[in-house]
């Protein structure tokens, strides 16, 4: 008989090896805050900053605890994506935990280049019935509605 924890460890390894098994060279990988997106980090046998964002390129950790100007200036010289996770509870995609990505950064890479990862206990678990953003940008905002892959 299989516990919920294990069955919910199990499926994040494989959300974290799938992310590690499609990653591109040459390209850059902000990998978010949270335990979600740490454990594509895990898989890489990399440290990681939980609460901070980190770059991978090639499967070299190349930045760790970016702030926001340093992840600007990283997306105008390299070709880079982010992955980043729902918080648990809440729903919140963008604008909390995650102030690094502000709204120059999203609408300077677009959302077909930001992945968003969670395991399906996260998502089940959400007080709301959508997930939010808020990145202090009300026409941001508006951009983002609709659909988004999980």
């Amino acid at each position: 008989m299989k516990s919920g924890g294990n069955s919910e460890k199990s499926e994040l390894a494989g959300i974290a090896h799938e992310i590690v098994e499609s990653m591109e060279q040459n390209v850059v990988y902000i990998i978010g805050p949270g335990t979600t997106p740490k454990a594509i980090l895990d898989d890489l046998q990399l440290p990681s900053t939980l609460l901070g964002m980190d770059a991978v390129k090639n499967g070299v950790l190349i930045g760790s605890d970016l702030e926001e100007n340093e992840l600007y200036h990283l997306i105008q010289r390299e070709n880079c994506r982010i992955v980043i996770t729902v918080i648990g509870g809440q729903g919140h995609i963008f604008g909390r935990g995650n102030q690094q990505l502000s709204p120059r950064i999203i609408r300077n890479l677009g959302m077909a280049n930001i992945t968003i990862i969670a395991t399906k206990k996260k998502l089940f678990d959400l007080a709301a019935s959508s997930l939010i953003v808020d990145t202090g940008d009300v026409k941001l905002d508006q951009e983002l509605s609709g659909f988004a892959r999980v």
